[in-house]
C-alpha cells in the first residue's frame, strides 16, 4: 500500500530517512512533491550537497586494501573482504589466504574467473564514481595493453623463433600475472628472450639480462592446474628488437621494435649478384655457399636432413617432428625449423633473429651443417683408430706384440684436434634440445638464473 511522508531536505536524505525507519522496501519506487511552489531547484541543490559529501564519506570504503584504488569488479571473499577481482587472483598466485584477516580462501581456484562478482557493490560504484571507474578501467588496459610497436611483457628464458611452437611451464607468480594479463588483454602475446648469460652489450640496453632480439609468442593453449602452475602453447609470431626495458609488477616489459626481412626485390638483387661470378674452388667452402643461389642452399639442407634420418639421428625421433613438424619447403622458414631441432650451441642459433635477409639465415645452416659432418667423421676416423683389445699371446708370439706396440700409430695433431673439437659440439647429441617426457615433446631449456620459470620448448 502506497505510503507517504512529508520530510525536509532533499530526495536522497528524505529516502535515507525512509529507509532507515523500515519504511523503504529494496524495490520500492519514490515519487517527491514539492510543498511549495519553486522549492525544486533548492531540493537539486540539496541533492548535489549531499552526493558528494556522501561520495568523499564512501569513497574510502570503496577502495581495495591489496591495490589501494577504487575496485574494479568488486569480488566478495569466503571471509567476507572485498577486493578487485583481478587483485585477488594475484594474491593467490603468492598464497591462498586473505590479504585481510589471512584465513585461508581453499574454496577459490587460480585466476578466480568463475567466481561471482559482487553486484551490491558494483552498483554503487557504478553510481557514484562513474567517471574515476571509467578513468580506471582504462587505466589498467593501457597497463596491460601489448603494442607491435610498443610496450611488450618479455619473459627472459630460452630462444623460439618465428611459426615454431614453445612448450613452458609457468609456476613463478610474476610469470603467471604476465600470462593472466596477456590472455585477458585478448592480445594472448608475451616476448620470449635469450638470457644474455656472459653479459654482454645489447645496444641501448647496456649489459641487460636478456639479448637484444626476441620473438612474440601468440599463446595457443594452456592447461591449468589448482595449485596455480600451467602448462602453456604457444606460438612464435614475429621477430622484434626491445628499444627499451623496465619492469612492470616484477616481470620484464620492453618498448619493442618489430623486425621484418628485407624486400624480396632487395633479396634477388643481393643474390644476382653473388652467383654471377665464376664457379669457386671446390676446396673454398665459403665462397662456395657464396655463390649457390637461395634454391641450393635450401636444397642443401633439406638433403642433410635426409641423410640424418636415413642415420636414425637423434635429434630427429618421431616425437621430436610431432612437435615441429617436416621440414618446410619454405626458404624463409627451413632455418627457424633446423634450428629450432639441431642440437647445437644456442649462441650460434641466436644470430637467425637479428638477420633479415632469408639467404644469409640459409648460409648459417649451411656452415652449421659443415661443422657437423666434420665432426661426425672426425668421430668415425677415431672409431676405427681405435684397436679392439687382444688375448694374451705367449712366448715369441708375445714379445712380436710388444716390440710391435713399442711403436704406436702415428695420429697427426690435426687430427686429434679434431676429434676433441667433434667431441665439444656434439656432447649435446645424444640429448638433443627437443626431448619427451610424456606423449608430447618437450625441451627442457634450463634457465641460468634459478628463480625464473623452466621451458619446454
Amino acid at each position: 500500500m502506497p505510503r507517504s511522508r512529508v520530510s525536509t531536505g532533499g530526495h536522497i536524505a528524505s529516502a535515507f530517512l525512509m529507509a532507515d525507519a523500515g519504511e523503504l522496501n529494496y524495490h520500492s519506487e519514490l515519487a517527491f512533491t514539492p510543498l511549495m511552489h519553486g522549492a525544486g531547484r533548492d531540493i537539486k541543490t540539496v541533492d548535489a550537497a549531499v552526493a558528494e559529501n556522501l561520495t568523499e564519506t564512501v569513497r574510502a570504503e570503496l577502495e581495495c586494501h591489496v591495490c589501494y584504488c577504487l575496485m574494479v569488479d568488486p569480488l566478495t571473499t569466503s571471509c567476507g573482504h572485498t577486493f578487485c577481482r583481478k587483485c585477488v587472483a594475484r594474491v593467490l598466485d603468492h598464497s591462498t589466504l586473505c590479504p585481510a584477516c589471512r584465513r585461508p580462501l581453499s574454496s577459490m581456484r587460480p585466476g578466480v574467473s568463475t567466481e561471482p562478482s559482487n553486484k551490491r557493490i558494483s552498483h554503487i560504484i557504478d553510481g557514484l564514481l562513474a567517471e574515476e571507474l571509467a578513468a580506471r578501467i582504462l587505466s589498467i588496459q593501457e597497463e596491460e595493453t601489448i603494442d607491435e610497436d610498443g610496450w611488450m611483457a618479455l619473459f627472459p628464458c630460452t630462444l623460439a623463433y618465428p611459426g615454431m611452437p614453445t612448450f613452458l611451464h609457468i609456476f613463478e607468480p610474476r610469470y603467471r600475472l604476465m600470462v593472466r594479463r596477456a590472455v585477458e588483454n585478448g592480445s594472448r602475446k608475451f616476448g620470449m628472450m635469450m638470457y644474455n648469460a656472459q653479459r654482454l652489450p645489447q645496444g641501448n640496453l647496456g649489459r641487460s639480462q636478456y639479448m637484444q632480439y626476441g620473438t612474440a609468442l601468440h599463446i595457443l593453449r594452456i592447461e591449468a592446474f589448482p595449485d596455480g602452475r600451467s602448462l602453456l602453447e604457444a606460438r612464435g609470431s614475429y621477430r622484434f628488437r626491445v628499444l627499451e626495458g623496465s619492469m612492470v609488477d616484477g616481470y620484464h616489459v620492453g618498448r619493442i621494435q618489430r623486425i621484418d626481412d628485407m624486400p624480396l626485390a632487395e633479396e634477388e638483387a643481393a643474390e644476382a649478384l653473388e652467383t654471377s661470378g665464376p664457379e669457386p674452388a671446390e676446396i673454398d667452402f665459403e665462397a662456395r655457399i657464396n655463390h649457390m643461389s637461395t634454391n641450393a642452399l635450401l636444397e642443401y639442407g633439406l638433403g642433410f636432413i635426409q641423410q640424418a634420418r636415413s642415420r636414425s639421428a637423434d635429434w630427429l625421433h618421431e616425437r621430436v617432428l610431432a612437435a615441429y613438424g617436416q621440414p618446410p619447403t619454405d626458404a624463409a622458414n627451413f632455418p627457424f625449423w633446423f634450428a629450432s631441432v639441431l642440437p647445437i650451441n644456442d649462441d650460434e642459433k641466436y644470430q637467425l633473429l637479428p638477420t633479415t635477409s632469408v639467404r644469409e639465415r640459409l648460409k648459417m645452416t649451411a656452415r652449421w651443417i659443415k661443422v657437423l659432418e666434420e665432426a661426425r667423421c672426425a668421430s668415425e676416423r677415431f672409431m676405427r683408430l681405435a684397436r679392439p683389445l687382444e688375448p694374451e699371446l705367449e712366448g715369441d708370439e708375445a714379445a712380436q706384440s710388444q716390440s710391435e706396440e713399442a711403436t704406436p700409430p702415428a695420429t697427426p695433431e690435426t687430427e686429434a684436434a679434431e676429434t676433441e673439437s667433434a667431441n665439444s659440439y656434439q656432447a649435446d647429441a645424444d640429448d638433443p634440445q627437443t626431448t619427451s617426457d610424456g606423449s608430447s615433446p618437450q625441451s627442457q631449456a634450463q634457465s641460468p638464473h634459478p628463480e625464473n620459470d623452466r621451458t619446454q620448448n
